[in-house]
């Protein structure tokens, strides 16, 4: 069930225009190694993150769905979604109930419900797969009903990146493109059905689109999310094909490669998908995460090169800015800031650094000036975090890309629970992925049989 917040925020969001469907557009400095130790895809992951489209677990979730990578002589090898009973009083609490491969290594990445939460879409950012799984029919063991296999030829992209439920649609912001497989990119949408609806090209400094451009406009994308009640959209950027499947100490070893990392962030009219504003936002910057306060029009990302946290907001004078808020872990350190999840009352961030892999937590009550508060080493390395709405849970997975994991006795995989107590970080319980032969956990997504009822 909802809360009473909860409901007021998607009859908002409800109220907002259903967008017209656009004709797709044609297609159109260095970072020290140092900082690059591991940069990172990660994403959407927790309750606090999901679209306002959506209806929210507000209560204690039973399930954890976990998008996991195959590893070659891992079980079957394959990509596969493997569900977790979360539920206290269960005799199989904290175990592995289910797991469904798809068949294949896609690099399985990231996901999201549709906006009726009946169906989960998960992607492959190698093979641009999309795989739907039935959640509904019994939460408890998903099972895979469809599968996408021509996203690349229908929307001109790959890399299909995040999935952000729309009224009877799902956006989903991409890494690259099907032509050169660079970080030039778009915003597709999809209908519920699985029918590609439009391609929204990010704009650059070539084809700007009617954008007003701070500094450069690469054309990159990551993150994609909406404030329906400010009919605005942010999207963030990340790297091309070409970057994210090269392994790792090699793509660091090549200058002009390494060039081509996002720096932007732009600001879209979401009824109408028009470019309205590109920021300078140096460094990679990769989850967008809106704040929820019906007076609070802002959002947090954090740039995985250069460890800052940044916040975008509207002024008093109702100009959309960009600046940056904070640095994560030691000044002049990098220790790559992946996942970011802020709370549901808007005073506390979680940044998770896969460099050193700790969660560090920020009271951001007032957005402008972050104070770190509390800091956890969770594992050798860490990605994703995942918290309940109600603030009380916390989830970590530790897999960033299959080329890019750390190795050897670092390369830990893990799913592992905390409970949050407003303080510190109490361990629950730990599912070891690599001992049971199950792949590199990555996106996580929450369950409930009560949403069905």
């Amino acid at each position: 069930m909802k809360s009473q917040y909860c409901q007021n925020e998607y009859r908002l969001a409800h109220s907002a225009c259903v967008p017209a469907v656009h004709t797709p557009r044609k297609l159109g400095g260095f970072l020290g190694v140092a900082l690059l130790t591991a940069a990172t895809l990660a994403a959407v992951a927790d309750e606090t993150c999901m679209s306002p489209y959506m209806p929210k677990i507000t209560g204690q979730e039973e399930y954890v769905y976990v998008w996991t990578l195959g590893v070659d002589g891992w079980g079957d090898g394959s990509d596969k979604l493997v569900t977790i009973d979360v539920k206290p009083d269960s005799p199989t609490y904290g175990k592995v109930v289910d797991r469904k491969s798809v068949g294949g290594r896609h690099e399985a990445h990231h996901g999201g419900f549709t906006d009726d939460r009946r169906e989960l879409w998960l992607s492959g950012l190698d093979s641009s797969q999309i795989f739907i799984f039935d959640i509904a029919t019994d939460p408890g063991h998903p099972v895979l009903k469809k599968t996408i296999t021509d996203f690349a030829k229908k929307t001109g992209t790959v890399g299909p990146h995040g999935f952000y439920a729309l009224p009877g649609r799902m956006l989903v912001p991409c890494l690259s493109n099907s032509k050169c497989q660079d970080g030039r990119t778009a915003i597709v949408e999809y209908s519920n059905t699985g029918k590609h609806i439009a391609t929204h090209w990010m704009p650059t400094d070539a084809d700007k689109q009617g954008a007003d451009i701070e500094s450069v406009a690469d054309g990159y994308g990551y993150d994609a999310r909406v404030l329906p009640r400010k009919n605005v959209m942010l999207s963030s950027s990340f790297t091309g094909w070409k970057n994210y499947m090269r392994p790792f100490g090699e793509l660091v070893q090549d200058a002009e490669a390494m060039k081509q990392f996002g720096q932007t962030m732009t600001l879209w009219n979401f009824h109408t998908r028009q470019p309205e504003k590109v920021f300078h936002v140096p460094g990679a910057p990769l989850e967008v995460r809106w704040a929820w306060g019906p007076t609070h029009n802002y959002a947090f990302t954090a740039t995985a090169l250069t460890s800052k946290l940044w916040l975008v907001f509207e002024d008093e004078n109702g100009v959309w800015q960009a600046k940056e808020v904070g640095h994560v872990g030691p000044e002049g350190q990098g220790v790559l800031p992946v996942d970011i999840s802020l709370s549901a009352d808007d005073n506390t961030l979680f940044v998770d650094s896969f460099g050193d892999g700790k969660c560090r937590v920020f009271d951001v009550s007032d957005p402008h000036h972050p104070k770190q508060m509390y800091e956890q080493t969770i594992g050798r390395q860490v990605n994703m975090v995942s918290e309940s709405w109600d603030g009380k849970r916390r989830y970590f997975t530790s897999s960033l890309l299959a080329n890019w994991d750390k190795q050897g006795d670092d390369n830990e995989q893990f799913l592992k629970a905390y409970d949050w107590d407003g303080k510190e970080l109490k361990p629950r319980f730990t599912v070891d992925f690599k001992a049971l032969q199950l792949g590199r956990p990555h996106l996580m997504r929450f369950g409930s049989r009560s949403l069905y009822q």
